[in-house]
């Protein structure tokens, strides 16, 4: 029986005996396990290869949750991200993948994979048959990119990568499982910094991969030689903070929505980014194939970078952190924070400007949130 995806978080997974009847998953602090005569090395039971109990409990969940066949969790978002690239691509391969990323991402896909001989196409106008080379074996995207939530045409990725035979790789964290389940889709790999969503307390770094048998067998085996692990207890908190999953992102939409509302109709506001509001371009993409445009939101004042720096100052009770998915709301420029490894004019080209605020909203009460962004605006 297939159950929905609020039981799933709470019980898809769960070892059954549960151990010494315990109703909350142990934290097996072990590095080590004893030898039971397995044949293959990534069998082997052993922390760094992330197959604790701990670490089997998350994979079956995460893969519930996603529908995938399987998972596998790492020791950050970004552990996850190079794991499943390096898996799918070697030294003379060719990588297509949006312009507007994460910026670790866009370091990655600009610096490290052409340190290794990789190359990297950043495409900005969807035109992914103008790009297209014979060495080409995959296809990244991000949900909704950050930090300006643009929705590519995700079923044209699916399509394009399909024709051509390209291993199709999503970033799904903004959306998380709650909202859009890329691989239902078509998308070959789905990806998280389980340190935002899928965690939800800000208390981590973690990340996750989710797809194909045959796909995370390879990714599995890159990470155990990398050694990018997730330690047993990191492994607890990402599984206690995976059950409240469904609560929290439900919050965070509807907060999301509303302060998105308040801010594109405030005449000190020039801009705002949300798929949720019907001016966003993406706003039919994003009702064609998401649940809930997520808990992150950015925008721009009408006076620019010296008035936003004032705007933050004047927050009371919402930090500025560079990250989100917390039950927190924080606030945060990407130009000093996570674009900061971008340069100016590589910001100024992906539509990244100094005077940017992004908005990770949490599950306070809206109205606080609203009062909060009005007095500071004020």
């Amino acid at each position: 029986m297939t159950h929905q995806l609020a039981t799933q978080l709470i019980h898809a997974g769960e070892v059954r005996p549960r151990y010494g009847g315990a109703i909350s998953m142990p934290i097996f602090q072990s590095a080590n396990y004893e030898y039971a005569g397995e044949a293959d090395y990534d069998q082997l039971v052993y922390s760094r290869l992330n197959n604790t109990p701990n670490h089997r409990a998350l994979h079956d969940k995460l893969a519930a949750i996603e529908g995938g066949e399987t998972a596998l969790v790492t020791g950050s978002g970004m552990a996850a991200i190079s794991t499943a690239v390096l898996s799918v691509l070697k030294a003379g391969d060719h990588l297509l993948a949006q312009d507007c990323l994460y910026g670790g991402t866009h370091s990655l896909f600009t610096q490290d994979l052409r340190d290794l001989g990789i190359e990297v196409t950043l495409v900005s106008d969807e035109n992914w048959h103008a790009h297209l080379r014979p060495e080409t074996r995959g296809i990244y995207v991000e949900t909704m990119s950050n930090p300006l939530l643009q929705v590519p045409d995700l079923a044209a990725v699916v399509g394009f990568a399909r024709e051509h035979n390209l291993v199709s790789m999503i970033d799904n964290t903004f959306a998380s499982p709650v909202n859009f389940r890329p691989l239902d889709l078509g998308f070959d790999l789905s990806l998280h910094s389980a340190t935002k969503y899928l965690n939800g307390h800000s208390d981590l770094a973690a990340g996750a991969i989710i797809g194909r048998h045959a796909l995370l067998k390879r990714a599995t085996h890159l990470a155990n030689h990398l050694g990018g692990c997730l330690d047993p207890h990191d492994c607890f908190l990402l599984h206690r903070g995976m059950k409240t999953l469904l609560l929290r992102v439900r919050q965070q939409n509807e907060n999301a929505q509303r302060l998105a509302e308040f801010l594109e109709a405030h005449a000190a506001v020039a801009r705002v980014h949300y798929p949720g509001l019907p001016s966003h371009p993406g706003h039919e993409r994003a009702r064609r194939w998401f649940q809930g445009c997520g808990g992150v939101l950015s925008f721009e004042l009408q006076a620019g970078l010296e008035a936003a720096q004032r705007f933050i100052q004047q927050l009371r009770f919402v930090p500025e952190a560079p990250s989100l998915g917390g039950v927190e709301s924080l606030v945060t420029r990407p130009a000093t924070t996570s674009h900061a490894g971008l340069t100016a004019a590589e910001r100024q080209t992906t539509g990244i400007s100094d005077g940017l605020i992004r908005v990770a909203v949490g599950i306070e009460d809206v109205t606080d949130l609203i009062e909060e962004f009005a007095q500071a605006l004020a």
